[in-house]
């Protein structure tokens, strides 16, 4: 009975300071992802309200992070010994180390948006909470593996700029919708994710990174938009959640463009370009399938629904989904 008892005791004993794998081990790597994450979360805040022109406060620090006030005084009293932030009153400001490391972060998040929503097919709206988890994850190494992996981007799926690796942002002139001019041709450029309701409002809408569009009315109460084939009408509030630059210097093609999907049966068409929103996998793959600008083309064989449809191009029948289909951009040859 004794030796049973023992050996009970020495089990649990293994299973709870077993070095690596016992629970207690377990319970510290957890105890300091945790504290790594808050950190981390608390430095993007602080990242966040300086790029808006503001300093963070216990409050704003409460209402990000959802800790109570002795956790946030533990938490920002850590920070500031170890030289990531500086306290002015009741204000918190990252130093520059702080922001460095801020800005590392916000790197792994958009890199993880965008291999999420590229290589693995999750769609935009799901990207950022998945990405929120996954940021706190990523070594230096593991970051530097992904951006090289993912072609070292510049833009994550919504547009917003990717820190480099010494935490050079390269932010282009954007202008929200909301104060474009009537009429004028813009490229949007960025979606902002943030209501998640109101990307998810963008998103319903058919609205998506690269399209040119033009508002064709504005009023107090919406704005109208075209992209040449259909319209769109967004309140006032929304239209700012859109970015667009300048598209000057598109050069109107000398017939109208037409997405493959709409091609009628029998035409034959040429490759102008592949829709400048899709990028990953699926780029890559219409571009070793031959979808190059100035290729021939044109439909082969239509199933009885319509989907997929197969394609001659370059000597070969390629099947094509109409999502895909979709995002290739052609001119009708006589």
């Amino acid at each position: 009975m004794w030796s049973t008892w023992a050996f009970a005791f020495f089990a649990l004993l293994v299973a709870l300071l077993w070095p690596g794998t016992g629970v207690l081990a377990r319970w510290r790597r957890r105890r300091v992802a945790l504290g790594r994450e808050q950190a981390e979360n608390a430095l993007k805040h602080l990242l966040s309200q300086s790029s808006a022109g503001h300093a963070a406060s216990l409050a704003s620090l409460q209402g990000a992070l959802r800790a109570s006030d002795r956790a946030l005084l533990s938490l920002t009293e850590r920070l500031e010994r170890e030289g990531l932030i500086r306290t002015r009153g009741t204000e918190f400001r990252l130093t520059s180390e702080g922001e460095r490391v801020a800005l590392q972060v916000v790197r792994a998040h958009r890199l993880w948006e965008l291999y999420l929503a590229d290589e693995l097919g999750v769609p935009v709206g799901q990207v950022h909470e998945k990405a929120e988890r996954a940021e706190h994850h990523l070594s230096p190494v593991e970051v530097e593996r992904l951006s090289a992996a993912l072609g070292h981007p510049e833009t994550d799926p919504h547009g917003d700029p990717i820190p480099g690796r010494d935490g050079e942002v390269i932010a282009p002139e954007l202008t929200p919708l909301s104060a474009w001019p009537v009429g004028r041709p813009g490229r949007i450029v960025h979606l902002e994710d943030e209501p998640p309701l109101a990307y998810a409002q963008l998103a319903a809408l058919g609205l998506r990174l690269g399209q040119v569009v033009h508002i064709v009315d504005a009023t107090t109460t919406r704005l109208v938009l075209s992209d040449g084939e259909n319209e769109y009408v967004l309140a006032p509030m929304l239209a700012g959640n859109v970015h667009v630059t300048a598209a000057a210097g598109v050069a109107a093609p000398a017939e109208p463009v037409l997405r493959l999907s709409d091609l009628p049966a029998g035409s034959l068409a040429e490759v102008v370009a592949l829709d400048p929103g899709l990028r990953g996998f699926m780029r890559r793959r219409l571009l070793d399938l031959g979808f190059t600008p100035g290729a021939r083309i044109r439909p082969d064989l239509t199933t009885f629904s319509g989907d997929p449809r197969a394609y001659r191009l370059r000597g070969t029948t390629i099947a094509l989904r109409r999502d895909h289909s979709d995002r290739v951009l052609v001119r009708a040859v006589a």
